[in-house]
């Protein structure tokens, strides 16, 4: 078969989930080793701006955390984990807001415009998206998100943008929060009634044994309860869960945990049939349990 031939028949083979998904709302939570190896930022990106152009509308939720540890160790400030969630002392929270909205955010922006997309950088504080509170004083600055303001966002999107935000919050009295890259895209995906949530990760999916790597394909909400009392759900994959969880209970239509260290992964996702990561839902029994 010609590479013509190929190329023609992976877009009809294209054409049901780009007719199932025109004019939908996707929301991609970007972080990991994939924000960081410039070949897959490259790849993620492109994917980005090439689902709009097939007619979605996606948003980019990003994290930042090796590029907060970066930073944390030029400064000499310890980093302390606590249920997966980062500790945030007030010094730590201005290093946060630092580094993913005045570097992160404004390079990803930078980036899908120079690939021929439209981005519009935001953070959490911009029109009230995400309304904080602090969860602990355990955890310091860290935010638990009281409600999701979309309005900006639709905004953005009517407008032909693509809207990319960073996992800030306030509490509207002046002071800001840190907030869980993932539990921010899970209640961004459920505020805008997204038809997706994908959350790139640095491994393959939720593996009962992460030295095995043998991926839990499709887990049922109900299991989740029991994979953690086992602890294969632990660490930061706990809020990556929960995140995915909530989402699916407040209406997300599909939520996916998939390998960003595979480029154009997105793609593979969104417009084939293959088996690709971990899928979270109700509507059959979990894959892969062991």
């Amino acid at each position: 078969m010609s590479e013509i031939a190929k190329k023609v028949e992976t877009l009809v083979e294209a054409m049901p989930y780009l007719q199932k998904y025109a004019g939908k709302v996707v929301v991609i939570k970007y972080g990991g080793n994939a924000m960081i190896n410039e070949e897959l930022k490259n790849a993620v990106l492109h994917d980005v701006v090439l689902l709009k152009l097939l007619g979605l509308k996606p948003v980019l939720s990003h994290g930042g955390g090796p590029g907060i540890n970066k930073m944390l160790e030029k400064l000499d400030i310890p980093v302390k984990f606590i249920n997966g969630l980062r500790y945030t002392s007030e010094d730590i929270m201005r290093v946060v807001e630092m580094v993913l909205v005045g570097q992160v955010n404004t390079e990803l922006v930078g980036y899908i415009n120079r690939l021929g997309g439209k981005a519009v950088g935001l953070s959490g504080v911009s029109g009230d998206i995400y309304h904080c509170h602090q969860r602990s004083e355990e955890l310091g600055w860290v935010g638990d998100i009281d409600y999701v303001d979309p309005t900006a966002i639709f905004a953005m999107l009517d407008a032909g943008y693509i809207p990319v935000v960073a996992p800030v919050g306030t509490d509207g009295q002046g002071h800001s929060f840190n907030i869980n890259g993932d539990t921010a895209a899970g209640k961004l995906a459920s505020a805008l009634g997204a038809e997706k949530l994908i959350l790139l990760t640095d491994i393959e999916g939720l593996c009962n044994d992460i030295k095995l790597r043998d991926v839990i394909s499709y887990l049922n909400v109900a299991d989740v309860p029991m994979l953690k009392e086992r602890g294969t759900i632990a660490g930061g994959m706990i809020p990556k869960v929960d995140c995915c969880v909530q989402a699916i209970e407040e209406g997300v239509t599909s939520v996916h945990i998939i390998d960003g260290r595979k480029p154009h992964s997105i793609l593979y996702e969104a417009f084939t049939a293959e088996d690709l990561g971990t899928t979270i839902g109700t509507a059959q029994p979990s894959v892969g349990i062991k």
